[in-house]
């Protein structure tokens, strides 16, 4: 089956697509890569989504309409990607759309645990007329669990191996990890998002940059910085860090209003722009150290990175040395793509969904059971669909 994944992540730099050829069922499902495609968010969708997130500048009415908005926009962007594949919309089967997560509330002190993700998916179905999942993470929550890390069950698929311990860890937006043991089991494996990714190290070489950079390009800002010890020590302290599991976190920890915060005490501190940068690119790095010291049952033999920060040779080589004795690769070195990972995972589990199979590891989400995730909504090809899926 042929499907298509899309995700718009924390850091909103635009809508990650991936087409995965996928086939078989679990324990023993393969998925192939066929193609990859990025559009990135103009400035002023970017500032239409920043401004959804902020309750003060997003009214009920203005959450409504962004919701068909950026529905409207992955169906653009599912189109585009099918194109670039040199496809037709015929020849894809299904559609995951994980959308652009809007507000994820797993505070212990929330009365209600919750979680919003928006991008219409019957937008997305009618403008591409394929059958589309999307709201993934909502059975998860109901069923107790954080909502997230859901590529933990797409890591334990595709990386586990019988004679190493391995790390999978992406750093987008939000580092998350999946710990594999040595041929583990599905309730083995563990998962959990260790702190800051990308999102305060992109404003910080956005305002070293005043505004010619959405991110740290080739880490080459933090490249010409000095770590500033007392500042990362301070960092370091973030209750967060510290927090039992099962936890989750997002930009209401590290996102942008956190990271102006640590930009004007750097400043008031006598930091260059770049020494800002670099602090908090090695805050990303020792937070996951530190949370595999904490939280890991053993060590991992392999660290195997994803997501955009694996792009940023700065962030990798400070990774290499926290994390040493471990080997750190990239998913390219296992001849993955670390950019199309998230994409390819709610394929994956959009393919999931369709053969009524779980989609959670409750050893990872702490759900209190596996649980069948996302929201089916037909497309016209839906009920050709239905007797492969049923057979």
């Amino acid at each position: 089956m042929i499907v298509l994944g899309m995700i718009s992540g924390t850091s909103v730099d635009g809508i990650d697509a991936a087409i995965v050829d996928i086939s078989g069922a679990p324990p023993e499902l393969r998925a192939r890569l066929v193609s990859f495609t990025y559009l990135p968010w103009s400035d002023a969708q970017r500032a239409q989504i920043f401004a959804m997130f902020n309750p003060a500048t997003s009214p009920v009415d203005q959450l409504c309409r962004m919701n068909f908005a950026i529905g409207e926009w992955f169906a653009l962007a599912a189109l585009q990607a099918i194109e670039e594949a040199g496809l037709t919309p015929e020849q894809v089967a299904l559609i995951g759309s994980h959308g652009q997560t809007a507000y994820h509330c797993m505070d212990a002190q929330s009365p209600v645990k919750s979680t919003l993700q928006v991008g219409e998916p019957a937008v997305i179905a009618e403008r591409t007329g394929l059958t589309t999942v999307a709201d993934f993470r909502v059975a998860d929550v109901a069923a107790g669990g954080q909502g997230a890390p859901l590529v933990s069950y797409i890591d334990w698929l595709l990386y586990r191996l019988p004679g190493k311990v391995r790390a999978v860890q992406n750093i987008g937006g939000i580092g998350n990890v999946t710990y594999l043991p040595a041929g583990a089991a599905p309730d083995q494996t563990l998962s959990f998002d260790t702190g800051p990714g990308n999102m305060m190290i992109d404003y910080a070489a956005q305002q070293a940059s005043n505004g010619a950079l959405r991110c740290d390009q080739d880490g080459r800002l933090a490249a010409r910085g000095t770590v500033s010890r007392v500042l990362l020590d301070e960092l370091m302290r973030h209750p967060y860090l510290a927090q039992a599991l099962p936890k989750t976190a997002g930009r209401e920890q590290f996102g942008v209003f956190h990271a102006r915060e640590i930009w004007e005490k750097g400043l008031s501190q006598g930091l260059r722009e770049v020494d800002i940068v670099a602090t908090l690119t090695a805050f990303t790095a020792e937070s996951i150290a530190d949370s595999y010291r904490r939280f890991l049952p053993a060590r991992p033999d392999e660290v195997i990175l994803g997501g955009g920060g694996a792009n940023n040779p700065t962030l990798v080589a400070m990774l290499r040395q926290a994390l040493m004795p471990a080997q750190v690769l990239r998913q390219e070195d296992l001849g993955f793509s670390s950019d199309a990972k998230e994409a390819a995972a709610f394929a994956i589990l959009a393919y999931e969904a369709l053969h009524g199979r779980p989609g959670n590891l409750p050893s990872c989400t702490f759900a209190g059971h596996p649980a069948v995730l996302g929201k089916i909504v037909p497309g016209k090809n839906f009920l050709k669909l239905l007797q492969p899926a049923g057979g």
